[in-house]
Parts: C-alpha cells; structure tokens; sequence
C-alpha cells in the first residue's frame, strides 16, 4: 500500500520546505534549518517523518483509467485528491507539503534531482521583467493575483549518455587560381581525407511526462547537469512534482538519431582549409548506452483564456532562469496600437493630398 511522506521539524513539529536560496530544509513555525545531511540521518537529532496510508485499512485500491486518486494527509486527516503521475503536492485544507513515495519506488526511483536554486519571489521577478518586453498581452496575465500562482514543478526527464565511435571517409577539392596575360587559370588538388574519434555525450535529456507540454517543459533546456544531485526525497518537500509516464523506448530512435546526426556533422566539420568536400563513407557506432531518469525543476504558471477557451503557459528552469512562454494576445492593445500609427499616418496623407 503506498504511503505519503511529510517532513517535520524536530524542534516544533512544523512542515520542513526546501529552501532554494540557501539550498538547506527550513521551517517556517521556529525558523530552524537543516542541512541535506541532517535530512539523510547524519545528525544525533533525527528527523520526523509523518506517514499515512492511502487509503483505510481493509480497503483495495482501485486504478481506474483517468480517475483522481485519493490520499489522506498525515497532518489533518483530509482528503488529497492527485491523478496518476502527481508524486509531490500539497494538502489544500492544511497546507502541509506531501509526498507520494510509493509514486518515487521501484522502476520510478529517480537516479538524480537538480535542486531548485531559485525562490518564487525570483521566479516572479524573472516574470515580471519578461512581462514589460510584451505589449499585446491581457492584463490578466501579469496581474499581481496572477502572478501569486506560480509554482515550482519538478518535471521527470529520461537522460541519454553513450560514447559515440565515428569515422568518415572524404574528398576534399583546394583550389588555386591565378591570371597569366588574358587567360585565367584554375588548378584543383584533390585529397583523400579520413577522420576518426570518440565523443563522449552525457545526459541528452528528454520530457517523460505525456501530459505537459513538450515545447514549452523542453524550452527552458539546458540545465547544468553537472550540478546534479542523487535524488533524494526531501528535495521535494514544499514543490509539486510528478513522475515519469514514459520510458527510454518512446525516445530510443529519435535520441540516437540525433546523436548519430552531430557526429557525423562534428566529423565533417573538422576538416578545414578545403574549398569543397564530399563525404565517400562513413560509420558511427554508439556504445556504452544508459539511461538514467531525473527530476527537474521548473517555475510554472498557466493562464486560461476563456473566451478562446485555450490555455497558455510561462516557464522559468528553476536552476538557470532560462525562460520560455506561449502568451494570449490582447487584440483592444493591438488595435489601439493599429489605430495609433495608422490614424495619423492616413489623416497626414489626406491633409498632403488636398493641398497638392
């Protein structure tokens, strides 16, 4: 039976939230904080957890294609209403941040997480500033209320690494030309080239979560994945975060496609000081395969246009601040601005054409 996990304060029992600006667990009743360490037991003073069961006891869990799944929270007994994927949310009557961990076991364990290292009040202002660039959209969008309801997702991404053994067979035309009296005159060299290399690529990442938005969850892409963390629960404490519904099949032929792609592209490109090259052979072989599953975060927030009946979305990568977004269009600004440039431009007109 699964459980939900929350994280609690030892000093005064209060939920524990990761805190992206000094990166350790904090509490917002008595202020202590704690280090990653101390979450994973390195500290005499252990750590609370709260568990609870999903559902009574003497009760079956049921799965039914697109239904809600309920949980109860371990801080006040209320119902959690989550779909299939949810693995970290929050409790809407008491607040408290859960976690789903039967969701994070097994084949959906992520290998690694890339910690938020933005705050939302970051994340607003990043909005903000983006925001003043556009001048067609709804002030709705940018409102102060609107902007309160952005939050922090971490998205599931499956991650591709292997060492790509290439070679490549060309001939590569120098050309040199040159006038004698009234004749010009044109000499081509033409050579055997090979090259040959081993490249290793690490963590080609892909979206594996049907229901997000591809363009947009893949258009906050690049993290510094250097930076990235064994996964470890806590991180997600205070933040939503959902688990993978897709795995290393449904993006095996694009990804190695891709990186077939840019090495031969890598290989051509190393030959230089040549007028022209045609490529003869050539052959790339990936090895070492592997595929590892990650948990990424993301600033999100999401407007409804009703009148369109169409749904848009801003994105900030919770680590960089890369941002990405598919906005609504005001058409009253867009026409007020028409009716501004065009107005006076036509009336100009009419007042030069009369007095010619």
């Amino acid at each position: 039976m699964s459980e939900i996990i929350s994280y609690k304060c030892p000093n005064c029992g209060g939920p524990l939230i990761f805190d992206p600006k000094k990166q350790k667990y904090a509490c917002e009743y008595c202020l202590s904080e704690f280090a990653q360490k101390e979450m994973e037991g390195g500290d005499p003073k252990e750590l609370k957890t709260e568990k609870s069961n999903n559902l009574p006891e003497g009760t079956k869990a049921e799965k039914i294609e697109g239904e809600p799944v309920l949980y109860s929270c371990p801080s006040c007994g209320a119902e959690i209403v989550t779909d299939e994927t949810t693995a970290a949310t929050f409790c809407y009557y008491c607040h408290n941040p859960v976690i789903l961990s039967g969701r994070l076991s097994g084949e959906f364990h992520p290998d690694y997480v890339i910690p938020f290292a933005m705050e939302k009040k970051q994340a607003a202002e990043i909005f903000t500033l983006w925001m003043k660039k556009k001048r067609f959209v709804p002030k709705a969008f940018y409102s102060e209320e609107q902007i309160q309801k952005i939050s922090g997702v971490y998205f599931p991404y499956m991650l591709y690494s292997c060492r790509a053994e290439g070679s490549l067979d060309a001939r590569a035309d120098r050309l040199r030309v040159w006038v004698s009296g009234d004749r010009r005159y044109t000499e081509t060299q033409t050579y055997e080239v090979r090259r040959e290399g081993s490249m290793p690529v690490k963590f080609v990442p892909r979206n594996a979560l049907k229901k997000s938005n591809r363009e947009l969850v893949e258009g906050v892409l690049p993290y510094e994945t250097e930076k990235m963390k064994p996964f470890s629960m806590g991180y997600l404490s205070g933040f939503v975060a959902e688990k993978r519904d897709m795995g290393e099949r449904e993006f095996a032929e694009d990804v190695k496609s891709e990186v077939r792609q840019f090495a031969q592209d890598s290989l051509k490109n190393s030959i230089t000081s040549y007028d022209s090259v045609r490529v003869q052979d050539q052959t790339i072989r990936l090895e070492d395969e592997t595929w590892e599953y990650a948990l990424l975060p993301v600033w999100t927030l999401t407007y409804h246009d009703g009148a369109k009946d169409q749904m848009y979305y801003f994105t900030v990568n919770g680590q960089t601040g890369k941002v990405c977004g598919k906005l609504p269009v005001d058409r009253n600004k867009r026409m007020l601005l028409f009716v501004e440039i065009f107005l006076p431009v036509f009336l100009a007109l009419l007042i030069v054409g009369y007095l010619i």
